[in-house]
């Protein structure tokens, strides 16, 4: 029989795992996601989550709680008598009532290989450090923080110019698939739990604001990290003077140039705006976007914004 599921998340990242849970003939029973908010350009309508809105189109009960606080909701979530619950990006730390509320537990699709990257923003941390590879694991999930043993593993290489964006969508695909055959193997009462090692603990923190624009002192190679794993969103930046005021310019894309220089950090060396960095090397910006433009490549963004060699930015 196939197990009865309570599925639970929130972003894109998560609606390839419920597909695929649907697909392999699972039963899922109930999805839970973030309640809808606002969006919009004024911010007036509430707008479903993803999953929430792929769930309504697999024709599956969603449910929106705020929190788990009120007892009516972790009844609500124990009477579904769900075999196990899996978790993808939810968004909310849950409590032990609901960790213990189905037969067999709950189960995380969780963006890195364990313990490494524990936390909010496995796949930006991975690619701002430099790792080569990253990967999707399903976790057993405890009351700890990413800390619960580990079932399966699927790895995923890191090519020096990939994008959060690129890594997040490789990712997704790979976490569908490998939970649909950590719950086959579950129900085949077939899947195995190891321990996280104790050695290698790093934690992701959440993206903030202040951490976002370019510092070209640091080494290129630092420099095109940060720019790609904060590519798509939130956007790593820095500031041009346009008409005589500073405007933020986010980069999207770059790449390491060949070019060394004694110039100061931030010159501009070419009409390719290869940028000097901290250590001598360069940095190239392939693809930026200024605020409320849209991405353009940098031979067209040079055509509307002259940036001249010799000019300094930061």
């Amino acid at each position: 029989m196939a197990l009865r599921i309570i599925f639970m998340g929130t972003p894109d990242f998560s609606v390839a795992t419920l597909e695929a849970l649907a697909g392999a003939g699972q039963e899922v029973v109930a999805v839970y996601s973030q309640p809808p908010r606002p969006a919009g350009r004024r911010g007036l309508e509430l707008v479903k989550s993803p999953v929430h809105q792929a769930a309504e189109r697999l024709g599956i009960p969603v449910f929106t709680p705020v929190n788990f606080r009120e007892e009516t909701d972790r009844a609500a979530f124990r009477a579904l008598n769900a075999d196990v619950a899996v978790v993808v990006a939810y968004g909310l730390l849950l409590p032990e009532a609901i960790l213990n509320g189905t037969r067999l537990g709950c189960y995380n699709g969780h963006a890195s290989l364990l313990p490494r990257w524990r936390g909010a923003a496995p796949i930006q941390r991975a690619i701002m450090a430099g790792d080569g590879e990253t990967g999707m694991m399903v976790m057993k999930m405890d009351k700890g923080l990413d800390t619960g043993p580990v079932a399966l593993t699927a790895r995923v290489a890191i090519v020096e110019t990939m994008t959060a964006g690129e890594l997040h969508d490789a990712l997704m695909q790979a976490g569908g698939a490998l939970m649909a055959e950590a719950m086959a193997k579950l129900e085949a009462g077939d899947l195995p739990l190891t321990e996280q090692a104790q050695e290698g603990v790093l934690y992701a923190a959440k993206i903030d604001k202040t951490e976002t624009r370019i510092d070209f002192s640091r080494a290129a190679r630092d420099v095109h990290n940060h720019i790609r794993g904060l590519s798509p969103f939130p956007g790593a930046w820095f500031e041009l003077p346009v008409a005589g005021k500073p405007e933020r310019v986010k980069v999207l894309a770059s790449e390491r140039a060949d070019e060394t220089s004694t110039k100061a950090t931030g010159t501009v060396l070419d009409d390719r705006l290869t940028i000097v960095c901290g250590d001598g090397n360069a940095v190239r910006l392939v693809r930026l976007q200024k605020a409320g433009g849209k991405p353009l490549d940098a031979a067209d963004f040079l055509r509307g914004t002259p940036v001249p060699p010799g000019q300094v930015i930061a």
